[in-house]
């Protein structure tokens, strides 16, 4: 079975490495080609566009980095519906917005194409480890279909119900992970004009009832000033506003999110720290 990749950042390359590990053959493509080079040095194949991706693959996963991304890949000139036909399953794996799936969804249904919306989480860890929560929203029979394909990525893979399901789970994902991130930097900042010994306060919290991903994973990030992408804020930026117009749609007030949102536009937006993971944050406390 030949695989399709678009995105080649820093969770789909990782991503594409595991698919590869299993065996699988792997055709690529990215936007920019120099940033596809890892994986193709790794074994990929290279195609021009994802048009030519749907014609020489079975199965295509998508992981780019907004919604506008993804209707280019999708719909545009040379997109994925252009080459895929009633043999290729399309997977979105790109962290967008429920509406934007059941569109694609759709738009599959009246060519003949079966689709998933699939976002992951776990970032570059994760990633790495083959070990992502993966998302899915769909029908059951195309899931069951991918999901050996899946299970190589993820440790834990789930239907959540039809198109759009998947995106909605990974949007309440991203309200928990706005307070635990939120917290975590907090928590930093009062131990640190406290006079803690901030290694030492880190390992005692996550070891009661106070433990999360968050502290776990990017904690020690902080205390050794690694502002490297594990996510970058600029796309959770993005996943907040995503979650936030939800809200709206479905007439529920989020307004710890809200605050959470605030305070990353200001990190990407006044601060110009886009680029950097999520954990960056800490930087306009200290500013």
């Amino acid at each position: 079975m030949t695989i399709g990749f678009i995105g080649t950042g820093v969770m789909g390359s990782s991503m594409i490495n595991n698919l590869l590990k299993a065996g699988y053959e792997v055709n690529v493509f990215n936007r920019t080609k120099a940033h596809a080079q890892s994986v193709i040095d790794n074994g990929a194949k290279w195609l021009d566009t994802p048009e030519q991706i749907a014609q020489s693959s079975d199965v295509v996963i998508t992981i780019a980095g907004f919604p506008d991304d993804v209707k280019e890949i999708y719909f545009g000139d040379n997109g994925l519906f252009k080459g895929a036909d009633s043999d290729t399953i399309l997977i979105d794996s790109t962290t967008s917005t429920p509406k934007l799936d059941e569109e694609i969804f759709a738009e599959g249904q009246k060519k003949g194409i079966e689709t998933l919306d699939a976002p992951v989480s776990g970032g570059d860890v994760g990633a790495k480890k083959g070990a992502l929560t993966i998302m899915v929203g769909g029908n059951q029979e195309t899931f069951d279909k991918v999901k050996p394909i899946l299970d190589t990525m993820g440790s834990q893979v789930k239907l959540f119900g039809g198109a759009g399901k998947g995106q909605h789970t990974k949007m309440a994902n991203q309200i928990m992970i706005a307070g635990t991130m939120t917290g975590m930097v907090e928590m930093y900042e009062y131990g640190k004009a406290a006079g803690l010994d901030l290694g030492s306060m880190m390992d005692t919290v996550s070891s009661g009832s106070a433990d999360n991903w968050s502290l776990d994973n990017y904690g020690p990030r902080v205390l050794q000033g690694d502002f490297k992408p594990g996510f970058s804020a600029k796309h959770f930026l993005k996943d907040l506003r995503i979650a936030l117009q939800g809200a709206e749609e479905m007439h529920i007030d989020l307004p710890a999110t809200k605050l959470a949102k605030k305070l990353y536009d200001k990190m990407v937006n006044d601060y110009q720290l886009g680029d950097d993971g999520t954990q960056g944050l800490v930087k306009i406390y200290e500013k």
